[in-house]
């Protein structure tokens, strides 16, 4: 299975990011843009695994899990691909996400996972593969992004897979705050 672990979002948050998608797939002339029911702030990618059972311990065991908090979304940026870009929303510091970040990383490298080391840098993914209008002016579009306010109850264990054809992101199991 392709796991990871990830905040998922509230349906209201879900709804605002819906429509800045489709503003941004409206200005693009390709790209592969996220479906609702698939946005999330990936914690830690874990990839291809069977060992589902030990990282549900570590999730249990994590000892710094404050109760729920808020994080704030910040601005568009990109990582710079071959053939689009990805495009995503940028989340301001938290000392309660990196907190968690870091205790499940310990964690997982401990028991054998090769987590990534490059540096955490939380967000939510628009699209993939995306390609902008030449016209496109990213001052207007920032202004477009209203302050989103997630609140973080839980981290989940996620799965990811093709069903019909579509990239699709299902909890297997959740931990709460606090």
């Amino acid at each position: 299975m392709r796991i990871f672990i990830a905040i998922n979002l509230e349906q209201e948050i879900s709804d605002a990011l819906e429509k800045l998608i489709h503003k941004l797939k409206d200005q693009s002339v390709q790209g592969n843009f996220t479906r609702k029911e698939n946005l999330h702030i990936t914690l830690i990618f874990i990839g291809e695994t069977s060992r589902i059972k030990p990282i549900k311990e570590v999730m249990d065991s994590i000892k710094v899990l404050p109760g729920t908090f808020k994080i704030k979304i910040k601005g568009l940026g990109k990582f710079p691909r071959a053939g689009g870009d990805i495009y995503w929303l940028g989340v301001e510091k938290s000392n309660e996400l990196d907190t968690i970040y870091e205790e499940l990383t310990t964690k997982l490298r401990a028991i054998g996972f090769d987590i990534e080391k490059r540096p955490f840098k939380p967000h939510l993914t628009l699209g993939r593969k995306v390609v902008l209008k030449k016209d496109f002016d990213y001052r207007t579009f920032e202004k477009c992004i209203s302050p989103l306010s997630i609140k973080v109850t839980k981290i989940s264990l996620m799965k990811s897979e093709r069903i019909s054809g579509k990239l699709t992101y299902t909890e297997i199991y959740s931990r709460k705050l606090g």
